[in-house]
């Protein structure tokens, strides 16, 4: 009989196997990307706007242009993942290049002096608000081993429906026990089926207890995670200057999402009477998915000198959907474990996060030609971060737990430019700080940038440099490992765009 790759729809395991509360953090924060002169000033453009970036912050920025123009950006990614697991340090980096934005704006100027719309501008940006590219190593020897993870699931599932039927194929029974009893049974499965755990009583069907096949006082650890993707976001906006001093805006935005996390376990050095020495796991995770938002602003200048800025962005609202695989084996493997590998795939209803919406309030000192300071400040309630439909049961449990542990998110940006003829040189400052209350299972974040422009009359070239750091807790399984590894994340962008006037 032929073996044929399997997909099936999971519906029973959707809120435990995927979507928690790591998804709603990934999708609702945004890394400082974007043109050459947004990152060399620490994205501080909230008041001052005339960047096409700065939309990002306050669409009414567009109407500050004096003239149309289009701007493209390209990037080099490079991050830099120091791990802490048990004493043992490790460490990881990856490199990667992309295109992180490009638009245009078109400016419309009015021809009659007592009109009070002066100018209206529309304008059209594409940014990558975040680079998903990433990978992490952790090494330890550690007292929790792999059968926890298992024997947590495990605990209270019979055995009978766990069984392979006569006449199934393994992977056939993964993917059923997956579709119809649930991802709590299909790992209980997987833990049987690869060795890692037996039950008391293998002639009892209705046996609910299970036992561990390892025996360790500590275990050595090897685990990898690499990530891949982009959370993308086209914006259309459409600003104007209303008299002498007031700048309004909004923007529509429409995001496009895909990410993927495929991670590598290995775990070895059990007692020499241990019946199992080795175990193997790997996880691949795939989301894609769009979502939707939309932001108002407006800018005041005050005098020749000073301006305030304020903005709102809505929530985004997103509509995901996930697929993963899976593959175990070990020196007590069932003997066609193998065939249940990255190609028998689970498939699961589309699911939706609603991230939370922020303000933003900013203020730009204006010195003639020469320069300029900027700040923003933002702010964002985390815990007001949904997974949805938020009636269904399987999110229930889940959002409760965002909302006690997440808290508000306080922005701080920081800016300046100074010009010396046809020459700007920047600087910039940024904190954010933690979403968690805790402050600790994520850090703040702490970057610095620095950048030069050159401006040639028709167009201009910018050259950027940006540095963050931040550390994180980072737990290998969602259950069964309480230890965690403390990663430090430094990420290091060096950015050129180059700005052509219409």
């Amino acid at each position: 009989m032929k073996r044929i790759l399997t997909f099936i729809v999971g519906l029973s395991c959707l809120a435990i196997s995927a979507q928690n509360i790591d998804d709603v953090l990934r999708y609702s924060r945004e890394n400082l990307q974007g043109t050459a002169r947004f990152q060399g000033m620490g994205g501080a453009f909230g008041a001052l706007g005339g960047d096409l970036s700065a939309l990002n912050i306050n669409p009414a920025g567009s109407a500050i242009f004096n003239n149309s123009l289009i701007t493209i950006t390209g990037a080099n990614f490079h991050q830099n993942n120091e791990s802490s697991y048990f004493g043992t340090l490790s460490t990881e980096k990856r490199n990667s290049f992309d295109l992180n934005q490009f638009g245009g704006v078109f400016v419309f100027k009015s021809k009659n002096a007592s009109d009070p719309w002066q100018k209206l501008a529309l304008a059209v940006n594409y940014d990558m608000v975040q680079n998903y590219d990433n990978e992490i190593f952790t090494r330890g020897n550690s007292d929790q081993g792999i059968d926890n993870y298992f024997l947590n699931f495990a605990q209270g599932a019979p055995l009978g429906p766990l069984l392979i039927q006569d006449g199934e194929f393994i992977e056939e029974a993964y993917l059923d026990i997956g579709a119809n009893l649930g991802f709590r049974e299909q790992q209980a499965f997987l833990g049987y089926y690869g060795g890692v755990i037996d039950p008391v009583d293998e002639n009892d069907n209705n046996n609910t207890a299970y036992v561990s096949n390892a025996s360790y006082s500590t275990v050595n650890q090897d685990y990898f995670q690499r990530t891949n993707g982009y959370n993308s976001k086209l914006t259309l906006n459409i600003a104007g200057q209303y008299q002498q001093n007031l700048f309004l805006g909004a923007s529509l935005n429409f995001h496009d999402v895909l990410f993927d996390q495929y991670t590598e376990f290995s775990e070895s050095g059990y007692d020499l009477n241990s019946e199992i020495q080795f175990v193997n796991f790997d996880n691949f995770l795939r989301t894609e998915g769009n979502g939707f938002s939309f932001s108002l602003g407006a800018i005041a200048k005050l005098n020749e000198n000073v301006r305030l800025g304020g903005s709102y962005q809505s929530p985004t609202w997103y509509r995901l959907l996930d697929d993963t695989a899976q593959r175990i084996n070990s020196d007590l493997a069932d003997s066609e474990i193998g065939f249940i590998d990255f190609n028998v795939v689970n498939l699961f209803d589309a699911y939706r996060i609603k991230t939370p919406g922020k303000v933003t309030g900013s203020l730009a000192i204006i010195f003639g030609p020469q320069g300029l300071l900027s700040f923003d400040y933002g702010y964002q309630d985390m815990a007001q971060a949904e997974l949805r439909p938020v009636l269904d049961p399987r999110f229930n449990d889940e959002n409760t737990f965002i909302a006690g542990q997440l808290g508000a998110v306080e922005t701080f940006r920081v800016g300046g430019e100074y010009r010396i003829d046809n020459v700007s040189l920047r600087g910039g400052y940024r904190f954010e700080g933690s979403p968690y209350q805790d402050g600790v299972t994520i850090g703040d974040l702490e970057a610095i940038s620095f950048g030069i422009g050159i401006n040639f009359g028709g167009s201009r070239l910018d050259l950027a440099y940006s540095r963050s750091e931040q550390s994180a807790q980072q737990q290998l399984f969602t259950t069964g490992f309480p230890a965690s590894a403390l990663v430090n994340n430094t990420n290091t962008n060096i950015i050129l765009g180059y700005t052509l006037n219409l």
